[in-house]
């Protein structure tokens, strides 16, 4: 696409995961990957729960940027809006331990249901094109992937 919304304006940058959104062949995924490395130094310091306020935080001011990029780009779902993976990602990796292993599995789990979009994530995807819709169907990818890591962790350590 080549008359893409400039980066200058940071509502734009906001929206692109600071133009991660911009790359080429699966943008969501590219969306996904930043989370997960930006995930790492948030939970060090800040721990799960300081992951969970971030990927508040990322939902809150993606709305308003998704919304500025929609009006920009003319289009209700543009693929190079990536916050909402970076939403959605950030819930999935909250459920998972500070280790590489479970950081992939995390990864996997978030990008497997972004994708497959599971009721009611499918559902939220094709009828609500606002900028509250275009964030929350990932949320719901991010929640679904939550559950699956939940029920890894069990399964592999039960008792601890």
């Amino acid at each position: 696409m080549n008359n893409r919304p400039s980066l200058l304006d940071p509502r734009i940058l906001v929206a692109t995961g600071f133009g991660a959104g911009y790359l080429p062949w699966a943008p969501g995924t590219w969306g996904s990957l930043l989370a997960a490395v930006a995930a790492w130094p948030i939970t060090v310091h800040l721990g799960w729960q300081g992951l969970l306020v971030a990927a508040l935080i990322a939902a809150i001011i993606g709305v308003p940027a998704t919304e500025t990029y929609q009006h920009a780009s003319r289009r209700l779902d543009p693929g190079e809006v990536v916050i909402d993976e970076v939403a959605g990602q950030w819930l999935a990796l909250a459920a998972c331990p500070l280790d590489p292993a479970w950081w992939l599995a995390g990864f996997a789990a978030f990008r497997l249901f972004d994708v497959l979009k599971p009721p009611p994530a499918g559902w939220i995807d094709r009828e609500y094109k606002t900028p509250a819709g275009v964030m929350l169907d990932d949320l719901v990818a991010g929640l679904y992937a939550v559950a699956l890591i939940l029920v890894a962790r069990w399964a592999v350590a039960p008792h601890a």
